[in-house]
This record gives C-alpha cells, sequence and structure tokens, in this order.
C-alpha cells in the first residue's frame, strides 16, 4: 500500500504537468490579446503549493500561514507580519488596533482626526469613518501623486492624532518628512503599502517606517495570493492588539495560554474561565485561510525579479514619452526613493490638443487595458457625500488627476513583445494628435 508521502509526490507531479500544458496554449497576438494593467505571474510552483495546502486540509491559518508571516517579514526588514484576508481588511485592523484601551492616552476616540489624502482608493479612507475619525483631507502633487507633506502641519489642530498615507501607485511618498512631523507632534503614521511592496526609501523597503503598515496580496498587486493582505509592525504591543482585532477580539493568543487557560480572573468574569473565550476589543474574524499563504511562499521567491520586471517596464515606458513632454506630465520619484511602480501614470496637461478620454478609448480599442487613478477625489464618490470631514487647502491638483490622468500597467507578465507593441500604440496616438 502507497504512503501518503508517496501519493502526495504523485500529486505534486500530475500539477507541474497540467500547469506545462496548460502554458503550452497561451499565445499573445498583437492587436487581439489583451495586455492587462495587472494580474497573476506563476507556475507550477504556486499551484503545487496550493495542492499541498488543500491535502492538509486545514484550511484556516496553519503551517503555510506561519511559514509565510516569518519570511514576508524577514525579507522587508519588519519585526511582525500578520496575516489577513484582503490589504481592505489590513487597514481596517490598523486604525482599529489605534482605537484601542490598551493604548492609554495615545488611543483613538470617536472625533480624532486622521491626516489623509482624498486622492486614492476608498478602503485607505474608510476605515477612519468606520472608527468614527475625521479624516482631514490635503491635496496631492502632480508628479508624485503624493501627499502634499509641506501643507500637513497646517492642517494641524488638537484632535489630530495621525497620519494615513498610501505610497501613490507604489511611488514611495517623502517618508522623511513625515516621520520628522509624526515624531515632533507625536502623532501615529500609518503606511497603506499595499501598491507598493518592493519599493524602498533611503535603502529600506516601505512599510517599515510607520508605526503599522499594510500590504495587499490581490491578483493584481506585486505579488499575490489571490485574495489576502498583511499588518506590519516592530511595535510588540500593537502587534497583540491587531492579532486580538483580527481574531474576534479575543485577548491575544499568547505562548502558554493553552496550559494556563483556566487559571486566571479576567474582569467580571468568574475565576478559570477559559482564556480562549476572554476578548479585550470588539474585534472581527479578519483571518485567512491556509490555502492563500502556501501560494504566497512561491510568490515570495519570486518577488525580487518581479521587481525589477516592473522597474524595467517602466523604465522603456518613461523612455518612449520622453519626446511628448509638450502635452504629458512625467512621473518623479522622492530623491530618496526606489519605487517598485504599480503603473505607468499619464496626466495629459490641460494645453494638449486631446483628452484623457480620447487616449484611453484609442488604447483600450488597441486591447491595451487602461485605469484611472483608482477612486479619484473620494469626495466626489456617492458613498462619502455625507460623511464628517476637513480639508486643509484645495483639492485642485486631485480633481485635475480625476480628470485627466490615466495609468497603464508595468507588472512582470508584460514581456519584451507586449511592451513594444504598448508602446507603438501609445506613440501612434500621440503622433496623431498631437
Amino acid at each position: 500500500m502507497r504512503t501518503e508521502k508517496q501519493i502526495r509526490k504523485e500529486i505534486a507531479q500530475k500539477v507541474k504537468e497540467f500547469y506545462r500544458v496548460r502554458k503550452q496554449q497561451v499565445i499573445f497576438v498583437p492587436g487581439q490579446t489583451q495586455i492587462s494593467y495587472g494580474g497573476r505571474v506563476y507556475n507550477e510552483k504556486e499551484m503545487m503549493n496550493l495542492v499541498d495546502a488543500a491535502l492538509d486540509f486545514w484550511l484556516s491559518m496553519g503551517r503555510f500561514a506561519a511559514q509565510f508571516e516569518k519570511e514576508f517579514a524577514a525579507f522587508l526588514g519588519v519585526k511582525y507580519c500578520l496575516l489577513t484576508n484582503s490589504g481592505s481588511s489590513a487597514n481596517l485592523l490598523a486604525v482599529s488596533a489605534l482605537t484601542s484601551p490598551k493604548l492609554g492616552a495615545r488611543r483613538l476616540k470617536p472625533g480624532d482626526e486622521v491626516i489623509t489624502t482624498a486622492c486614492g482608493f476608498p478602503t485607505t479612507l474608510n476605515p477612519i469613518v468606520q472608527n468614527n475619525l475625521v479624516p482631514v483631507f490635503l491635496d496631492v502633487e502632480l508628479d508624485t501623486y503624493n501627499i502634499k507633506v509641506g501643507d500637513i502641519e497646517k492642517a494641524l489642530s488638537p484632535k489630530t492624532k495621525a497620519i494615513f498615507v498610501a505610497h501613490g501607485l507604489g511611488n514611495p511618498a517623502n517618508l522623511r518628512e513625515l516621520l520628522r512631523i509624526a515624531k515632533k507632534y507625536k502623532l501615529w503614521l500609518i503606511e497603506d503599502n499595499c501598491d507598493a511592496v518592493g519599493s524602498k526609501y533611503q535603502g529600506k523597503y516601505t512599510g517599515t517606517f510607520g508605526d503599522i503598515a499594510t500590504c495587499s496580496f490581490y491578483a493584481s498587486h506585486d505579488m499575490t495570493m489571490g485574495e489576502g493582505g498583511a499588518v506590519l509592525t516592530s511595535n510588540e504591543t500593537l502587534k497583540r492588539i491587531i492579532a486580538s482585532f483580527r481574531d474576534w477580539g479575543r485577548e491575544f493568543d499568547e505562548p502558554g495560554m493553552q496550559t494556563n487557560r483556566f487559571s486566571s480572573k479576567v474582569g467580571e468574569l468568574p475565576f478559570g474561565y477559559d482564556r480562549r473565550y476572554i476578548f479585550s476589543h470588539i474585534g472581527y474574524n479578519l483571518k485567512i485561510t491556509d490555502l492563500q499563504p502556501a501560494i504566497g511562499l512561491a510568490q515570495l521567491e519570486k518577488l525580487p525579479a518581479f521587481i525589477e520586471a516592473r522597474k524595467k517596464n517602466f523604465a522603456a515606458l518613461k523612455k518612449a514619452l520622453e519626446p511628448y513632454s509638450e502635452f504629458l506630465a512625467s512621473p518623479r520619484q522622492e530623491k530618496e526613493a526606489d519605487p517598485c511602480w504599480f503603473g505607468f501614470p499619464i496626466l495629459v496637461k490641460l494645453t494638449a490638443p486631446f483628452s484623457r478620454n480620447d487616449m484611453v478609448q484609442y488604447l483600450e480599442d488597441r486591447k491595451v487595458m487602461t485605469r484611472m487613478f483608482l477612486g479619484g477625489n473620494l469626495l466626489k464618490q456617492p458613498a462619502y457625500k455625507s460623511i464628517l470631514y476637513r480639508v486643509q487647502g484645495s483639492l485642485e491638483n486631485t480633481d485635475l488627476v480625476m480628470n485627466n490622468l490615466l495609468w497603464i500597467g508595468v507588472y512582470p507578465g508584460i514581456t519584451q513583445q507586449k511592451r513594444t507593441y504598448m508602446i507603438n500604440v501609445v506613440t501612434e496616438f500621440l503622433k496623431k494628435h498631437a
């Protein structure tokens, strides 16, 4: 009779064969095959890991999750990584954690203010509103697409307790200045690193600067688990609070809890009440399955190559569009930044003889997928018509980004053949219209 180990090995070999057969069916036809803005780049290793995890049938967080949390934290250079079911949930956990009574006088309370931008994706803003906090919106720069750090100190009030900003399209914000302000005024700093896994600032990976940072492993992101996210911190207290909010609000599952479950007195509960059913926060169940980090471990091995591929594709597009600077604004990075760009932003200048929509239609008709800058000006979105907020200065740059910016992909699935076709389509449009 064959052993379980032998059968697993046989199944893994079949999965490898299956992948190779599938790969042979993928053919790129210029003008017919759609070039996505992002997507999954994988081989047989991800599929074999996924099937291996399925055969365990543990399903909830298990050995693959524990291994990924350890390896991803080590890769980035942060003490703790806590997996969750999405980048959106990671953002919710990051903000919710700062409301914990365990933080004493520094906890965020309803009515406290959080500095952010209106230019971006809703899941940076949503947790602020969901925790009854007040977002204070600042404009963005027109070349980095990040928060105007020079306006932050003007926006401060006695109620300001935190800064929560995303690195726009993977381009690191001015972290030197953000850290200076956060330290000077004793503000929490949260990095939304969901589009920026692999970016660096001052030689360190983004996601390691703030008190808390978040990552997303959605299918189109820098590395993928299909769905999934992570919360990062080097603060042990915050780690325990985040874990509690993620796991129903349960008191953090400390080492030794299994052996000392019935030997404590907490609050008004009876002595000896099972510690696995003691809850210190009003939390959620936002855990991940073990299937997803199984994929993530194979992706993590490829991440350095993914980063280089994105940089190469970005550089090629930037070089090709440099002759058209009269009509298109060129993206800029901070002096100390080394971005792993999520996409290539194209801002059509107001003086250009064509519109953003003209360009979008031309590219889409020729199978080059485009995207807007996420939610644009979020205050124009129907969901936020009734929220409490404050604006510092104007949001004119945010509105210009909403009306005039598109971006196209630089992800590793864009091969040299696809990249050449993309460049030809974009430059053909510019030659015709400019």
